[in-house]
């Protein structure tokens, strides 16, 4: 894990509720339980700041930062997809990108790797679909020619998302994770708060790189005991058992040395 990706799980699983600013001093606090020195985290700060994910504020406990807009609207997409044992949106429609022109190798593969991020599954070097529009394709895509509609598969919804995603494979580490990650998890109690932040937030880190595969395909096109579905439920279960302790960690760290920010 690194500093920035800390940041980003912090800000989105538990800043963005509280209004989505926090002091520096306070995030120093926040990520020491996962190793990490004030010079990493103000030097990845300032790298979020960079890439317009963050914004300096002066708050009432010391100069701190918040979240952009688009930092907003990537930190909700995600949330959607991370906690996803509720039931499916999909409309029976797929979203569907043509690009109307391939752009170098480099550019392409950096595309690529935002559509996956967006859901979006290829069909082919330059057709893409996703079960639902990402609010950030137009950002993604702007300065892409494609054309983007919604349309209704002539086939088997089934066998097109087998086309686009990889789901044996997918699958299969799904199982992975929840073997992993069990005695893991079954080794925290909750005890200690710093320690079940800590514990949630490395189970986090390491469910929130499914995003990347995952587009949260509704039930009826994946195939029967998807492992999807109780890996999900895994992450679910330990994230609310922890969450007393967490919660109890995250206050302390934002209130210790001045009033915590008001989110009204």
């Amino acid at each position: 894990m690194r500093a920035r990706s800390a940041l980003f799980d912090v800000y989105g699983g538990y800043l963005r509720g509280r209004g989505g600013a926090a002091a520096i001093a306070a995030l120093v606090r926040l990520l020491e339980p996962l190793d990490f020195g004030a010079p990493a985290i103000r030097t990845a700060v300032s790298r979020m700041v960079r890439q317009g994910w963050l914004v300096p504020v002066r708050l009432p406990e010391g100069p701190g930062y918040a979240l952009t807009p688009r930092a907003e609207r990537r930190l909700d997409e995600a949330a959607a997809r991370i906690y996803r044992t509720g039931p499916s949106t999909w409309d029976g429609r797929w979203h569907v990108v043509v690009l109307e022109e391939l752009p170098s190798r480099v550019a392409r593969e950096r595309l690529a790797s935002s559509l996956r991020l967006l859901g979006y599954g290829p069909l082919g070097p330059a057709t893409w679909v996703a079960p639902r529009p990402s609010p950030e394709l137009a950002d993604v895509l702007a300065d892409v020619p494609a054309r983007v509609f919604h349309g209704a598969h002539d086939g088997a919804d089934a066998e097109l998302a087998a086309t686009a995603w990889d789901l044996d494979e997918l699958g299969a580490d799904y199982t992975g994770f929840v073997a992993m990650w069990e005695p893991v998890m079954a080794a925290v109690d909750g005890s200690v708060p710093a320690e079940a932040f800590a514990a949630s937030q490395r189970l986090l880190h390491s469910w929130r790189k499914f995003l990347f595969r995952d587009p949260g395909l509704p039930a009826e096109l994946l195939p029967e005991n998807w492992p999807g579905r109780a890996a999900a439920e895994f992450f679910d279960r330990h994230t609310a058992r922890l969450a007393p302790a967490v919660t109890k960690f995250l206050d302390d760290c934002l209130t210790r040395g001045g009033k915590q920010r008001s989110t009204a």
